[in-house]
C-alpha cells in the first residue's frame, strides 16, 4: 500500500466530494491509464475501490469522486468524513475497465456516480483525437458531479446530458442511442446496476456483439429470485490436492483464507475481479457481475469472493 494525504476536498454535486490524494513527500505516484482505479483503505480499516476520476496533470496527485450513499456498507460515509491533511493508504492502480486500442467510435455512457471512470476516458479519447460521444444520465445538474466542467470541457460538442427531472430534458432514449451504433463502435458503461443491466439487455437486443460491451459496476445487483438457496460444496487445491469443505454459509474465499491459502480479494461481491481465479473441474455457480456471459458459459474462470458451485467439486487453478 502506498501512503497519501488528503491534499484537497471539494464539493461536487449534492452528496459527492471529490478529494486529491497526494504523496507524502511530492514524489510521483504511480502512473494509470483512463478507467483506472484504486483500493483506499480508510482509517477504520474497510477497504474500498473508488475510480480515478481525472488523468494525471501532476504525477504526485490522484483524485476520486464519491457519492455519500446511505445504502453503502459503511465506507462511502467515512470518506465524507475525511478531512484535509489526513493520512490514508492506498493501491497502485488497478484497471478493469480500460479503453480497447480501436479507431473504432466510442459511446461512453454514465449513470450518475458512474461518470467518474467516464472522465478520464474522455479526455484520453479526445487528446488522440479518436471519434466518441459522451452520454450523462442523471436526475439534475446539481446531483451530476462535474456537470459545468464537462459543460466547458475540450470535448463539450460530444456531450448530451440527459436530466430525468429537469424540463426539456429527458431520460436517454436507450434504442435511439445505440441503434445508431451497433455495427461500428465500442459501448462503455458505468452507473448503477439496473442502470447498467438495462443497457446492456437493449444493447445485446440491438446485435451489438459481446465483445464490444464494457461495464463497470460500483456495486452488486441483488440476486435474481430464481437463484437456489446456497448447498455446501468441496472445493480442491490443484498444486497440491487438498480438499477443503464449503459450508452453505462460506465463502469460497473464506474457506481458502481459513486454510492458509492466499488469494487476493477487495470488493467481496464479484465487482471488482480482483480474485479471479481459474478453474481446472466443475461447473462454477457464478454470482459475479465483472466476467462477461461467454466467460460465465465457458465455466473457465470464478470469483470466489462470491460465486459457488454446481458440482460436488471445484478444482481451481491454484
Amino acid at each position: 500500500m502506498i501512503p497519501v494525504i488528503v491534499r484537497n476536498m471539494v464539493t461536487e454535486a449534492r452528496g459527492i466530494v471529490r478529494l486529491v490524494l497526494g504523496s507524502v513527500d511530492g514524489s510521483a505516484l504511480p502512473a494509470f491509464e483512463a478507467g483506472a482505479h484504486i483500493d483506499i483503505k480508510l482509517p477504520s480499516g474497510l477497504t474500498r475501490q473508488y475510480s480515478l476520476c481525472r488523468l494525471q496533470e501532476d504525477a504526485q496527485y490522484y483524485e476520486i469522486a464519491v457519492l455519500k450513499d446511505p445504502q453503502s456498507r459503511g465506507g462511502s460515509a467515512e470518506v465524507h468524513n475525511l478531512s484535509i491533511g489526513d493520512s490514508i493508504s492506498i493501491s497502485e492502480p488497478k484497471n478493469h475497465f480500460p479503453l480497447v486500442e480501436t479507431k473504432r467510435h466510442s459511446v461512453l455512457v454514465a449513470g450518475g456516480i458512474g461518470v467518474t471512470p467516464m472522465l478520464p476516458m474522455a479526455q484520453h479519447l479526445q487528446k488522440m483525437g479518436l471519434p466518441f460521444e459522451f452520454h450523462y444520465c442523471a436526475r439534475s445538474p446539481e446531483t451530476a458531479a462535474f456537470s459545468s466542467a464537462l459543460e466547458a470541457s475540450s470535448f463539450a460538442d460530444k456531450m448530451h446530458f440527459h436530466y430525468s427531472q429537469v424540463a426539456g430534458s429527458s431520460r436517454m432514449d436507450v434504442v435511439n442511442v445505440l441503434s445508431c451504433h451497433s455495427n461500428d463502435s465500442e459501448l462503455y458503461i458505468c452507473g448503477p446496476a439496473d442502470f447498467i443491466n438495462g443497457v446492456l439487455q437493449q444493447a445485446k437486443m440491438l446485435g451489438w456483439p459481446e465483445d464490444r460491451l464494457h461495464r463497470e459496476f460500483f456495486a452488486a445487483p441483488a440476486l435474481d429470485e430464481n437463484v437456489s438457496e446456497n448447498t455446501a460444496f468441496k472445493v480442491k487445491i490443484h498444486s497440491t490436492g487438498e480438499v477443503f469443505d464449503v459450508e452453505a454459509d462460506q465463502s469460497i474465499f473464506e474457506v481458502l483464507d481459513t486454510n492458509g491459502v492466499f488469494l487476493a480479494v477487495s470488493c467481496e461481491s464479484g465487482v471488482c475481479g480482483t480474485c479471479q481465479t481459474g478453474v481446472i473441474d466443475g461447473t462454477p455457480d457464478h454470482r459475479d457481475v465483472f466476467l462477461t456471459d461467454k466467460e460465465h458459459a465457458k465455466g473457465k474462470l470464478v470469483m470466489p469472493c462470491c460465486s459457488r458451485s454446481k458440482t460436488p467439486v471445484l478444482e481451481l487453478d491454484l
